[in-house]
């Protein structure tokens, strides 16, 4: 291999890459918008109730259980003095819950027939936030019925704290979106760019020269590595200023599984380039193989929402387990001992594409 072709040929590879704007926009800034916005959406995680506390029955007893639903700092109560307006606003959706302490309600405690009744209205469209308020509303009822009638349980849970990672929703986007752009930057990059210069009659001008095959295809790798180092810092640096996210395994395992789904993504980009007879009909191949890919490669929810008849086909995909090991190194801190079917995985992909890539690639 010649040093200075080939050093000459990763130069020139990488000045196409920077001068194609359009290029740039979908491989890198987008998905970076695409983190942001999805980042920024769903990112809160934490259930936020609202709700209304009316008090009609207007007695002592009504008066404790109110304050007492008031101080519960995770529902969010507010005091309303009419049924009707909270009932409005609930309906509008400014709210999730109203509690309404009825009249009659300390006649009721007095009568020690019939449990006083404690209505909750909630909001049906939004069932898992209403289910949760409704839910405490009903532990804190309970409570106070049981200091009542001076009940005293047998058996009680211990709660015990235990220290979780904390992660969110970010901290899982962050390796998909690393994991989709090393697909989109070499599957797409290369079957349109390889298709385009065969068509142009480039490939056989270099073919006629003295350029040796593997000095060609070692400047396009490492032309395409540095490309893909350059989005993964900008992406990581990026997250780590805006959302705080943080890598909490080896910066070596993470560029392991980056130049190894490099590979493996570029191998089926030549494999693309060789179907394809012309750079139009490159580009839908390469759109129909990674669109589908982006949904279920586990880049923006986990595969196990999955239907069960899609399992073994997700199971199956690259991109699953590129996101999969870069998930599991920056979030939990594995080590390549823990990765080893990942591993396993991609280096079969690579094995196999590489293969297939080398019979169907044609100069001409």
């Amino acid at each position: 291999m010649k040093r200075s072709a080939y050093v000459q040929l990763t130069k020139a590879q990488l000045t196409l890459f920077l001068r194609n704007r359009q290029m740039l926009f979908f491989t890198m800034l987008f998905p970076i918008l695409m983190m942001i916005g999805l980042g920024t959406m769903l990112n809160g995680g934490d259930a936020s109730i609202s709700g209304y506390v009316v008090d009609e029955d207007a007695s002592e007893a009504s008066a404790d259980v109110a304050e007492t639903l008031l101080g519960v700092a995770a529902l969010g109560l507010a005091a309303a003095p009419d049924r009707d307006d909270a009932l409005e606003a609930l309906r509008r959706g400014d709210t999730q819950l109203v509690v309404v302490l009825p009249a009659g309600f300390a006649a009721s405690l007095a009568d020690g027939g019939d449990a006083a009744s404690v209505d909750v209205f909630y909001e049906e469209q939004n069932m898992t936030v209403s289910q949760f308020g409704v839910q405490y509303v009903s532990g804190v009822v309970d409570g106070i019925s049981k200091e009542l009638t001076g009940y005293r349980p047998a058996v009680a849970a211990a709660a015990q704290p235990v220290e979780s990672l904390g992660l969110r929703y970010i901290d899982f986007l962050v390796p998909g979106i690393l994991a989709m752009m090393i697909m989109s930057t070499n599957l797409n990059g290369v079957a349109g760019q390889i298709s385009s210069w065969r068509e142009r009659g480039v490939l056989r001008r270099m073919q006629s020269t003295t350029l040796k095959a593997r000095t060609f295809i070692a400047a396009q790798i490492t032309a395409r590595l540095l490309l893909n180092g350059l989005q993964a810092v900008i992406v990581l640096l990026i997250a780590a200023l805006v959302f705080g996210t943080k890598v909490s395994g080896s910066w070596a395992l993470v560029l392991f599984y980056i130049v190894l789904g490099t590979l493996v993504f570029m191998s089926i980009g030549f494999i693309i380039a060789g179907l394809a007879k012309t750079p139009e009909s490159a580009g839908p191949i390469a759109g129909l193989i990674s669109f589908p890919l982006m949904f279920l490669g586990n880049v923006f929810f986990p595969i196990r929402n999955m239907p069960d008849f899609l399992q073994p086909i997700v199971q199956a995909l690259p991109i699953v387990h590129l996101s999969d090991a870069l998930r599991s190194v920056m979030n939990v801190g594995a080590g390549i001992g823990s990765l080893w079917s990942e591993t396993l995985i991609l280096g079969g992909w690579l094995i196999a594409a590489f293969v297939v890539a080398s019979r169907s690639f044609k100069w001409e």
